[in-house]
């Protein structure tokens, strides 16, 4: 299963992009607008940093600006993903875009229907928003165990990635469902690391070291 960082903060990206963990990155106007960054110069940098998949977001809510804005996003970078919403302008803007052999993640996904639709456009990405699901009362896991399933049973050639993470419990029930790829915020990444018995244990070994007669004495090469 594939980790993306769902942010803008570079600082963030670099810090767990060098534990080997940050396969790629989402992103969307509202997270680079929080960096007080300009769009494509904040998205080129991001590219740099990470040589995974990178999802910039189109603005437009037509298909003609969609389209142009998505061959503008993608000539920033080679791993730039140009993200579109699922909206009848969206399916039309995906089907000419990846006609052109760019690749497009199909944002704002809250059904399996729409996802279904989105694979038949030509998405490579279907991204299905399971934690604003789960605030109005319904389980969104079951959109990803849905898609999941109409994808293997046809064979389709998309990944699910699975957005709107609040916690880590997304992230495994993302992973026990066979999803492609968990994208969330720099915090649930973080989360996933630490765990208390973890900080206690390493307390307890360092304390009984130290009690040791080895505890002052030079370690041998």
């Amino acid at each position: 299963m594939k980790l993306f960082l769902d942010t803008a903060n570079l600082e963030w990206i670099k810090k767990l992009n060098q534990m080997g963990i940050v396969d790629g990155v989402t992103t969307n106007p509202s997270l680079i607008a929080r960096e007080n960054g300009e769009f494509e110069e904040t998205i080129v940098k991001i590219c740099k940093e990470v040589k995974g998949d990178v999802s910039a977001e189109v603005i437009g809510v037509t298909h003609d600006k969609m389209v142009a804005e998505a061959d503008r996003l993608s000539s920033l970078a080679k791993n730039v993903v140009v993200k579109i919403p699922i909206t009848t302008e969206g399916l039309r803007a995906t089907k000419m875009v990846s006609s052109k052999g760019t690749r497009v993640n199909m944002t704002l996904v809250f059904s399996a229907n729409q996802g279904l639709l989105a694979a038949k456009a030509g998405a490579s990405f279907i991204s299905p928003f399971i934690g604003r699901l789960d605030d109005i009362g319904h389980r969104g896991m079951e959109v990803v165990e849905d898609l999941v399933r109409i994808r293997d049973n046809y064979r389709m050639d998309c990944e699910v990635l699975v957005g709107s993470i609040r916690h880590p419990q997304h992230v495994l029930e993302a992973a026990r469902l066979g999803a492609d790829i968990a994208t969330m915020p720099p915090e649930v990444m973080m989360k996933m690391i630490e765990h208390p018995l973890t900080d206690a244990g390493l307390k307890r070994f360092l304390d009984d070291w130290q009690k040791t007669k080895h505890a002052s004495a030079p370690i041998s090469k």
